[in-house]
């Protein structure tokens, strides 16, 4: 079997921990003072960030398991990097912790002023709907999403150790098999946990609003997220020790395939979601698409639809743009910044607590740029840790020469 020694993670990656860290720092200093002058605005802007970063540490969980469901050369060669995305989940459950605060004391999120309201759709809402709106409530869920995410982050990581830790192929062989069999069913828990995490973490914002297609837009727009994080990182590899001996121009095919495939679920889920609203004209359904169609969000709305999908799923239709690992970075990165454009269309023209905005006027502050690097320099910090605590690759694996020979096959 192969020697693990001859996959460690290059040098490099230990510099690009260190900027990623002092990025990060920096960027915290700024969103901190921003926040103390305005509480409200600054943990909208670390929702921002937070829900885009903790996507790829979602969305790697699920592609992971996908992989073990699935198999494929694709799913080996890029398998180190998504445990090492699951495994900043101890970091994202921190970065939890502002939002925890300001929804305890109802410094964020319309619904925590809710029950003081005088509104008669208000008082119907918080009658209906009862406990589940109460802060504390929301706060043990969310805590309740974090451990059903860590229990499946742990377990998968604990089995791939002991992959590496196997003497013949029989071996690695029944530690592969258990971790397939355990992702089969889990995926449905994995799939319903997000869904009511998303429902509490983001459409809660407009209380008043509901969609049935929601949670499928996440687990669709995460997973494309973390194929995206694996290209631009396995791209900028490519060409050092050891991912040299392991990456080849189908490997990348095949993720810039997967990539045009979740490019196009997402359009249909979305377009989904606005046709049945569209259908059945219902006012309480429609606020929240007319509040996206006039000024400046409806230009976002319109920039996501020809940056999000069309130009990426046109780009995608060629074989031969997906075989060149540098071009199909340059486009996964330019994705990774539609889908923060994605999630503020989403988060931006919610109501606000203080009432210093009406519902959905369009505003930009300058931490929804600060909040996101923030977020993204300490999580990139962690991640480039635990991507150094392993060999690369799972060169143990029984697939693993096969996939290595596929991807530089013609």
């Amino acid at each position: 079997m192969a020697n693990l020694d001859d996959y460690q993670a290059p040098a490099v990656i230990n510099r690009w921990r260190t900027l990623a860290l002092g990025a990060g720092g920096i960027a915290l200093l700024a969103w901190a003072v921003g926040t103390y002058l305005n509480p409200e605005q600054g943990l909208r802007s670390w929702l921002l960030g937070f829900i885009f970063w903790a996507g790829i540490t979602f969305g790697s969980l699920g592609v992971l398991m996908l992989q073990y469901l699935t198999g494929g050369a694709w799913g080996v060669v890029i398998r180190r990097t998504l445990e090492a995305a699951t495994r900043t989940l101890p970091l994202v459950a921190l970065l939890f912790i502002p939002l925890a605060l300001g929804v305890y004391f109802h410094t964020f999120m319309e619904f925590t002023h809710m029950a003081e309201s005088d509104k008669a759709i208000d008082i119907h809402i918080m009658e209906a709907r009862g406990i589940y709106m109460a802060p504390w409530f929301w706060i043990v869920r969310s805590a309740i999403y974090f451990a059903v995410f860590g229990v499946m982050v742990y377990l998968l990581n604990k089995w791939s150790v002991q992959q590496d830790k196997t003497e013949t192929v029989e071996e690695s062989r029944l530690v592969l098999e258990k971790a397939s069999r355990f992702s089969g069913p889990t995926m449905v828990f994995f799939a319903l946990t997000v869904t009511f995490a998303v429902v509490d973490w983001m459409m809660m914002l407009d209380p008043h609003w509901f969609s049935t297609m929601w949670g499928l837009l996440f687990v669709a727009g995460w997973g494309l997220s973390c194929f995206c994080f694996c290209v631009a990182l396995l791209a900028s590899l490519s060409n050092t020790a050891p991912m040299n001996r392991v990456l080849g121009k189908r490997h990348f095919h095949d993720l810039g395939k997967l990539m045009l495939a979740l490019t196009m679920v997402w359009a249909y889920f979305n377009f989904s979601q606005f046709l049945i609203i569209w259908a059945g004209n219902l006012p309480e359904e429609t606020t929240w698409y007319l509040a996206r169609m006039k000024g400046g969000w409806g230009y976002i709305g319109i920039i996501l639809i020809v940056f999000h999908f069309a130009f990426p799923f046109l780009v995608l239709l060629q074989q031969d743009f997906k075989r060149k690992a540098r071009w199909l970075a340059t486009l996964a990165m330019f994705i990774l910044v539609m889908r923060i454009v994605d999630m503020f269309y989403l988060i931006g023209p919610t109501p606000r607590v203080s009432g210093t905005l009406g519902q959905g006027a369009f505003f930009i502050s300058w931490m929804d740029v600060v909040a996101p690097i923030a977020v993204g320099g300490i999580w990139l910090w962690w991640f480039f840790g635990q991507l150094l605590k392993r060999p690369m690759v799972p060169a143990k694996d029984p697939y693993f020469e096969g996939a290595v020979e596929h991807g530089h096959g013609h």
